[in-house]
C-alpha cells in the first residue's frame, strides 16, 4: 500500500472499455468495463464515486478499484452524474441523475457487452458521497438495485452537516440545512430512509478523518432496527481511502462483502478478520 492514502486518487488505471449515455448532459454518462475471462453472465457492478457530491472529483479516480473489479470477473460500469460547483449540479439533479442513471445501466451495459451481463439488477458500490446516493437509490428505488455496499457512507445528512462535513458540502448539495429545506433532507437522507430496500454491507475505517465511523455505527444500529438485512465491517487500520484501494490491507474486508452481495448468502459473519 502507497503510504500516502490518496495516491489511489491518481493512480493510473486502464482505459474503459466503452463509455454511455443515459442522458442529454456531458455528465450524464458511464464508463463500462468488460469482466475478465469467460464463463456467464454476472450481475453489473456499479460504481458510484465520492468527493462530496463536489465537481473536482469525478468517476476517474475510482479507476483502480473498477479495474480490480473487472479483472475478478465482473462487468462494471463507472456512474456519473452531475455535481455541485457545475451548472445543474445539486439539489434536485445530482439526486435524479443517479436514480437514472442507475435504472438505465443494466439495459445499456448488456447492449454493450452481449452476454456479460445478466438481467438481475445491479449491485451498488458507492465509496463516501457515493455512499450516500447508493443508499438513497436503494431507498429510493429498490427494485432497481440488487444489493449496496456503502464504503465509509455519508449515511446521515444531518449529522454531516453539524460536523460541516468538506466546509458545508451537505448545504451546497441540498441547497440549504436542515432547518431551511427539512423536506430535502427527509427524502434524501439514508438515516431517516430505513429500513434499507435491498440487502446492505457497511464497511468503514477506524482512522477516516473525511467520514467519521460514528455515521456508519449509529446508521447500521437504525437500520438493524427498523428490520434491513445489513452487515456491518469496522476495520482498525483503515482510513478513508483505503477502501476503494484494491492494493491496501482493507481490500480483502471490500471483495468479501462483494461476494456475500453477489451469493446473496445471510449476513456475512461481522466478527471475520477486517484487516
Amino acid at each position: 500500500m502507497s503510504a500516502d492514502p490518496r495516491a489511489v486518487l491518481t493512480r493510473p488505471a486502464p482505459d474503459p472499455d466503452h463509455t454511455v449515455a443515459y442522458g442529454e448532459h456531458p455528465d450524464q454518462i458511464a464508463d463500462l468495463r468488460e469482466p475478465a475471462g469467460g464463463g456467464p453472465a454476472r450481475r453489473l457492478v456499479v460504481v458510484v464515486h465520492g468527493g462530496f457530491w463536489r465537481a473536482e472529483y469525478d468517476r476517474r479516480h475510482t479507476g483502480p478499484l473498477a479495474a480490480a473489479l473487472a479483472a475478478s470477473g465482473r462487468p462494471v460500469a463507472q456512474l456519473e452524474y452531475r455535481r455541485t460547483g457545475q451548472p445543474g449540479g445539486g439539489w434536485p439533479n445530482t439526486l435524479t441523475d443517479v436514480l437514472v442513471g442507475v435504472a438505465e445501466l443494466r439495459r445499456l451495459a448488456a447492449s454493450a457487452m452481449p452476454g456479460r451481463v445478466s438481467t438481475a439488477p445491479p449491485l451498488l458500490v458507492g465509496h463516501s458521497a457515493g455512499g450516500h446516493l447508493a443508499l438513497y437509490v436503494a431507498a429510493t428505488a429498490p427494485e432497481t438495485v440488487g444489493g449496496v455496499l456503502a464504503l465509509a457512507p455519508v449515511a446521515d445528512l444531518v449529522e454531516a452537516h453539524r460536523l460541516d462535513l468538506d466546509g458545508g458540502a451537505v448545504a451546497e448539495l441540498l441547497g440549504g440545512g436542515p432547518d431551511e429545506v427539512p423536506d430535502r433532507y427527509a427524502t434524501t437522507d439514508p438515516r431517516s430512509l430505513v429500513p434499507a430496500g435491498s440487502r446492505t454491507v457497511v464497511v468503514h475505517g477506524e482512522m477516516d478523518q473525511q467520514v467519521p465511523v460514528h455515521m456508519s455505527r449509529e446508521f447500521v444500529a437504525a437500520a438493524r432496527l427498523a428490520g434491513s438485512r445489513i452487515t456491518y465491517f469496522e476495520l482498525s487500520e483503515c482510513e478513508h481511502f483505503g477502501l476503494i484501494d484494491p492494493e491496501s490491507a482493507a481490500w480483502p474486508t471490500v471483495a468479501a462483502a462483494l461476494r456475500s452481495l453477489e451469493e446473496d448468502q445471510r449476513p456475512i459473519d461481522a466478527a471475520s478478520p477486517t484487516r
